[in-house]
């Protein structure tokens, strides 16, 4: 397997093609792509999401723009705009974890359509973009990548999403950090081998 310094510098490339952008993976599929990496590298992956984003949505001659969602950031930024941030902190301290989880998924409707963090990533991405999914490590307990994806399936198909995964995709499973299986995940197609 290449580096993941060679894996990284191969997503430019590919982003960058037509094809790609046309958002239709392989067998005419909506074009959903996991890059994953050992989670050892979380801050050589961020950096260069950083470097990229900046590099393309900063060229004059770029066709396109990269938008990324940090799923971490999104759960911070709709709890604390509905004024509940400092009440799950509460949550916490009085009632426990496993209780302030289910409490944050209620809040956040994880569980219907009306998925406050894929609405949110659908009402924030325009035409003639990429979508960079990160924070999923960070996001952990709270969030689960696969229940991202089914919902985000459902609703956007407009433009590729890249999801950057901390742990292995063998194009059927997703397992976070290497050790904890998510639920089967089969609409996305490994964006770097």
């Amino acid at each position: 397997m290449d580096s993941i310094d060679e894996r990284l510098n191969r997503i430019e490339s590919i982003i960058k093609k037509d094809s790609f952008r046309k958002n239709k993976g392989l067998g005419n599929e909506v074009g959903y792509y996991i890059f994953d990496y050992d989670p050892q590298n979380e801050i050589k992956v961020r950096e260069y999401i950083e470097h990229l984003k900046n590099k393309v949505n900063d060229s004059p001659n770029s066709s396109f723009k990269i938008l990324e969602f940090d799923l971490y950031n999104i759960i911070i930024e709709i709890l604390s705009e509905k004024g509940y941030l400092d009440k799950i902190f509460e949550f916490e301290k009085e009632k426990g974890r496993e209780f302030t989880k289910k409490a944050i998924n209620n809040l956040l409707k994880l569980s219907s359509e009306s998925n406050l963090i894929v609405n949110y990533i659908k009402e924030n991405t325009s035409l003639n973009s990429v979508v960079f999914i990160t924070g999923v490590g960070k996001s952990y307990p709270l969030l689960r990548s696969h229940n991202v994806l089914n919902n985000l399936h459902q609703v956007l198909d407009e433009v590729p999403v890249v999801m950057f995964f901390p742990g292995a995709y063998s194009g059927n499973d997703l397992i976070l950090f290497g050790t904890i299986h998510d639920n089967n995940y089969y609409r996305a197609f490994p964006l770097v081998e």
